[in-house]
């Protein structure tokens, strides 16, 4: 565990020079008398779903059947029934068009991807969905990627899945997920849990929550410390989060407090070749991540009238991250072919074929070519050129490449709430707006070092390269090991209104909009790249138009179109050049700018409630389609671990999903399945250099090709059974279908095969107060992997360009759980 060093790390990225928490909060504790406790008996409660919040603020909320649109809602129960310390577990579980994929092979750093669009901690994969905590938006500001891992599960009330909604703002694409945490109004006890197992875990939780007098007070802590299922993938996980809050007759008020400290071992994909001789081996290491994260934050609402609420919050948000990855290098003794006059004791890069320089010709004829193709002098932190030197045999030169992120965002959101009658009819009524503030600095290096042979662990030289001297960004290099200081702001205002009005008793109307403007600002802080520097604007109004109508007292049609749209990123706008390509966590350069994206959903269904056999039942069935217009994607380039981003012309996401829960006396079960066919839609060459069937680095695509890394088909079911009052035993079955590597955007090479994998768990009331509890994850041992990529076989002269990022194999865990 990381102990006092973590919960530190954690006070210091909240900006606080003492304790993270104000003391009163620490101390009110004993001073509130509990209620009956809120129990977590590690079996999943399936309530029908009445009322959501339709916005990122919650507050009075709509009955859920007059959505137009698709929404899951997982409950507190649902995910404690994992015993899992990550959230995406239960998003992805429980959500029907939802899978995940594990490009880095770390249980905490998952992607969640819900209808074909991401929500990914991963710097270099377009995001999709927009995630909010508590009305504050959590997609981080340079990339709006989304670190899960900073989330306690733990203290998590409910968790919402909505499909597309123009309110949710920027990004929400192809979704929104909302997640509600506890407080002391909603969780009455105390908790305390403890469980270890496989691959080193140990971990455990903490929560207490009460009210006393109108007040009411929610701590949680919870720590896990994994050694992973992999070489060199540890995490280590602390984190905290507490409500201090009061509520009135007419108004509810709240001051939190959370924060988190993590050390992920993220070691990501590995070529199939060494996997067939052992699962839990790894490429080039190390790669790790550190993400801090201290946040405070007011929400309150206050009931202006019987029918008029006003909701409101305002926040203040810092989150430091730093990532070192040890990667392969195309290093070589110079050549005086390529670089007359440098002779051949100094260190090149192997640069690749990119698009030459005006005018052509030749290394003899131009003296601008080696600047573009072949090899380009490397020289050190001082402008020197970097001596070239022969390694012993078990040796290979490798770069090892770090980056530090520190953002601090403030902002805001407000917005009123009316359940006035209109014109006779209920109607629900919503207006409000939200500004959201920060400002980022990114900084990047790139250190010389040497691969051992056979353990692939890259060890730093001293040296910190760059391909051009003393860092000068001339016109017409290109730029790959430069190091980069970018400050950049991003301003994000948010202007909406929407409107659900009954047109009968059974059908109900809804209309909305939202203004987005977004307005960013990047400027190179070393003052020797002044290409980095740029001004941007993006504004949208995004329309929402649905109906839905009860067919039945419990059955209900849906059916809406909405738009959304997703402004460039800070990251996205430096790194759009294919002839400039970025190491995607690592060096920046001056490109050509970036549309933004515009979503156009469709979207039908039913649900319904009902009895089957005595029990009841949950169901819902649906429709989509999902048309984008200059979807940004991400390409590899030529020179191993670099890319960069593009706009393409369309793409499409559409597909079918069902999903259905059942309580019938001692039996609980659920199953979702979904069905999803992303393509592109237009014609045109992509970058693939390491795909084996590439012409010229490159593959052309046409209507109707599949976007990779996307099943088809999953399919999730699940059931829990009460043996005894007092014993539960209860399992899942997750499967999905192939998928095509990602870089095989024409689909011309074998799939990645589909998997699935089945795990059990069961839970023993010792008395009324204690229980224990175990799993068993994968138990069968399937051997399956959830990402697909390519990579130059040319490092270590392997012949198969396919690589894999292995999934968990069979583990076991188990704990005590004590509630009072």
């Amino acid at each position: 565990m990381k102990g006092e060093t973590s919960w530190h790390a954690i006070a210091v990225a909240l900006g606080l020079s003492g304790a993270l928490l104000p003391a009163a909060l620490l101390s009110a504790g004993p001073a509130f008398a509990q209620t009956a406790p809120t129990t977590r008996d590690g079996t999943t409660e399936l309530p029908a779903v009445n009322v959501v919040d339709t916005s990122p603020l919650s507050g009075t909320g709509i009955d859920a059947d007059k959505v137009p649109g698709a929404v899951t809602v997982i409950s507190s129960d649902q995910f404690s029934r994992l015993f899992s310390f990550s959230t995406t577990d239960a998003l992805f579980q429980y959500t029907p068009s939802a899978n995940t994929t594990d490009v880095q092979g770390n249980a905490f750093f998952q992607d969640f991807r819900f209808r074909g669009f991401a929500a990914s901690p991963l710097q270099g994969t377009p995001q999709g969905i927009a995630v909010y905590q508590n009305g504050i938006r959590v997609n981080e500001a340079f990339g709006d990627t989304v670190n899960w891992d900073l989330i306690p599960e733990v203290a998590i009330n409910q968790a919402d899945v909505f499909s597309n909604n123009p309110v949710f703002g920027l990004n929400a694409l192809g979704g929104a997920v909302s997640i509600q945490m506890k407080n002391g109004f909603t969780y009455h006890g105390f908790e305390g849990s403890i469980q270890g197992g496989s691959f080193g875990q140990i971990g455990g939780s903490l929560q207490y929550g009460g009210e006393k007098d109108g007040f009411g007070v929610y701590i949680a802590l919870d720590a896990v410390r994994d050694d992973g299922w992999r070489k060199q993938s540890s995490s280590e996980l602390a984190r905290i989060y507490a409500d201090l809050g009061w509520k009135g007759d007419k108004a509810e008020v709240h001051l939190i407090a959370s924060g988190a400290s993590n050390a992920l071992g993220v070691v990501g994909p590995t070529p199939v070749q060494m996997l067939a001789v052992d699962n839990s081996s790894i490429y080039t290491w190390p790669q790790t991540t550190n993400n801090d994260m201290g946040m405070l934050a007011l929400n309150g609402r206050y009931d202006l009238t019987d029918t008029w609420q006003l909701q409101g919050n305002v926040y203040v948000r810092r989150f430091k991250q730093s990532h070192v990855d040890g990667n392969d290098a195309e290093l070589d003794e110079c050549s005086n072919t390529w670089n007359p006059g440098v002779g051949d004791t100094k260190m090149c890069l192997d640069a690749g074929d990119f698009n030459g320089p005006p005018g052509g010709g030749t290394p003899a004829t131009n003296p601008q070519y080696a600047k573009f193709r072949g090899q380009m002098v490397l020289y050190d932190q001082n402008g020197n050129t970097v001596p070239f030197g022969e390694l012993a045999d078990g040796y290979l030169y490798g770069v090892i490449n770090r980056t530090w992120t520190d953002t601090t965002t403030t902002g805001g959101s407000v917005q009123a709430v009316s359940t006035d009658k209109l014109l006779g009819h209920d109607n629900y009524f919503v207006v409000g707006g939200s500004l959201d503030y920060s400002t980022v600095n990114f900084k990047s290096s790139t250190e010389l070092g040497i691969t051992e042979l056979p353990s692939l662990q890259v060890i730093g030289t001293g040296t910190y390269i760059s391909n051009l001297p003393n860092y000068t960004l001339a016109n017409g290099y290109q730029v790959f090991y430069t190091p980069v200081n970018l400050d950049a702001t991003t301003t994000y205002y948010g202007l909406y209104a929407t409107d659900a009005f009954d047109l009968t008793d059974r059908a109900t109307l809804t209309m909305g909009a939202r203004l987005n403007v977004a307005q960013i600002s990047t400027s190179d802080a070393s003052g020797v790249a002044p290409q980095l520097n740029g001004d941007y604007t993006f504004t949208r109004i995004n329309p929402l138009i649905g109906l839905t109508y009860k067919i039945t007292p419990n059955a209900t049609a849906y059916a809406g179109y909405s738009e959304s749209n997703r402004a460039p990123t800070p990251l996205e706008l430096n790194c759009a050049d294919p002839n400039r390509p970025c190491l995607l966590e690592n060096s920046l350069v001056a490109d050509p700018p970036l549309e933004q994206v515009v979503s156009h959903t469709y979207e039908a269904g039913l649900r319904g409630t009902g009895k089957l056999f005595d029990g009841d039942i949950n169901w819902k069935l649906g429709i989509y389609r999902v048309d984008s217009d200059q979807d940004i994607i991400s390409l590899a380039s030529e020179q191993t671990g670099y890319g960069y981003y593009t706009n393409v012309p369309s793409t499409r996401r559409e597909g079918f999903e069902a999903g259905f829960q059942y309580v019938n006396g001692p039996w609980k079960l659920y199953a979702n399945y979904a069905y999803i066919d992303a393509t592109f839609q237009f014609s045109g060459w992509l970058a693939s250099p390491n795909n084996p069937v590439a012409v010229d680095g490159e593959v052309y695509v046409t209507p109707g090709d599949n976007m990779p890394g996307i099943p088809a088909q999953t399919l999730k079911v699940g059931a829990d059974y009460m043996v005894t009052p007092k014993w539960m035993v209860g399992g899942d079955i997750i499967a999905a279908s192939s998928q095509y590597y990602v870089g095989d955007e024409a689909n011309q090479n074998a799939k990645l095969p589909g998997y699935w994998v089945a795990n059990i768990r069961t839970t023993y009331q010792v008395t009324a107060n204690v229980q224990i509890f175990g799993l068993v994850n994968n138990l069968f041992n399937e051997s399956y992997a959830t990402y697909g990529t390519y990579f130059d076989t040319g490092y270590l002269g392997l012949s198969n360009p396919q690589m894999q990022t292995p999934g968990q194999p069979l583990s076991a865990y188990a704990g005590v759980k004590a509630t009072f």
